[in-house]
């Protein structure tokens, strides 16, 4: 089910150094996409989109997703209906507003809209719905409450082991010996983000003879530091400070938003803390957190809007689980920008390495939380 577009999606955003290129280079996605025409699409063709609380300018999942959905709209010549929501208790009167509107193709951005997304798709089964970061109560055997929802999910643990891995090479280097993170919503997709995050700090650890600590998060135990929310507020800027007082080298805050609350901290804390972003690459995003984002775990959610909706529009659309991993290119780790000269010798190579070994099923990344 792998579409040749969707093979590109992080093309010129994996690490590159003048030794190696990890998987993921090559022609950009609007390039290689451009080899092949657009479908046409049927006259009463309408793809939809409704955003979590987050907003479409989260500069994470939800502005990743309208953007694949902006993209498949002008390839198609056609307009798509965007709705934002602001609370929760937007996403069932959102959703009605997008029936009611004739919306075709509804895609739901994000966990937490899984609820509200089943209920409008049972109630309107010949509309078709895909679900970013949720099952949508599908079982593992194809089955679902509701059988016209696709799910779009992705199996951030790998590309977060590659996070993992260098955020404790640096931690080692600066002296620390600790990183920390902490979430915003405690679900599974944020979850599995830390679980992978832990799990490459331990495999350093393993392959250095090093001790690097983790705080925030604990993957046996399943528990951690979380804000209750993706907003970045006072909860956020302390639940932050918190992993900060602690002495860490590298903080990774998983929740859209909440990365300005942990950006906040450092700055006005004049501390020498790097951190990682999380879905987009930050630095490019954010390009103001530059000077501070070691890295960012990349999630092809744009992609996948993108894909979903052409192959809609052709009239192949499917319920299929899309599952994004470092082999399909559905989740990466972006380039190191202008920190790759200031890692620790050989951890770019290291890095390639082990992403191999994950592709190759050499390495299994093993989180409760991936889909």
């Amino acid at each position: 089910m792998t579409r040749t577009t969707r093979k590109a999606a992080f093309a010129g955003l994996a690490i590159v150094s003048s030794a190696i290129l990890l998987a993921g280079c090559g022609a950009a996605p609007e390039e290689e996409a451009g080899g092949s025409a657009a479908p046409e699409p049927a006259d009463d063709f309408i793809p939809c989109l409704i955003s979590d609380e987050g907003g479409w300018n989260d500069r994470s999942f939800n502005q990743s997703a309208k953007e694949g959905m902006d993209r498949a709209a002008e390839e198609l010549g056609i307009e798509a209906q965007e709705m934002e929501s602001t609370s929760a208790n937007d996403y069932a009167p959102n959703l009605e507003t997008l029936v009611s509107n004739g919306c075709t193709l509804i895609i739901s951005v994000g966990f937490n809209l899984a609820a509200a997304t089943v209920e409008s798709a049972n109630a309107n089964p010949d509309v078709n719905y895909a679900i970013i970061d949720d099952y949508a109560d599908t079982d593992f055997d194809g089955t679902t409450d509701a059988p016209n929802i696709k799910p779009l999910v992705f199996n951030t643990a790998e590309a977060a082991y590659l996070g993992g891995y260098a955020a404790a090479a640096w931690s080692a280097q600066a002296g620390g010996n600790k990183v920390g993170t902490f979430g915003g919503g405690e679900i599974p997709s944020v979850k599995v983000f830390m679980d992978g995050f832990q799990l490459g700090v331990e495999k350093y650890n393993e392959d250095k003879g090093a001790e690097v600590g983790v705080v925030g998060w604990d993957t046996e135990a399943q528990s951690g530091s979380f804000t209750g929310g993706f907003e970045a507020n006072d909860v956020a800027r302390q639940t932050a400070q918190g992993i900060l007082d602690q002495g860490v080298d590298v903080i990774l805050p998983v929740g859209g938003p909440i990365y300005t609350s942990a950006a906040a901290a450092i700055r006005d804390g004049g501390e020498d803390v790097k951190l990682l972003g999380v879905d987009s690459d930050l630095a490019v995003k954010d390009p103001e957190l530059a000077d501070i984002t070691l890295v960012s775990i990349l999630k092809a959610i744009d992609q996948a809007v993108f894909d979903t909706t052409i192959d809609a529009a052709g009239g192949e659309f499917d319920v299929e689980p899309y599952v994004g991993t470092l082999e399909n290119e559905g989740v990466a780790l972006s380039s190191f920008h202008d920190f790759e000269a200031e890692l620790p010798e050989g951890t770019l190579d290291e890095i390639a390495a082990l992403q191999d070994a994950i592709v190759a099923g050499e390495i299994t990344v093993e989180s409760p939380n991936s889909p």
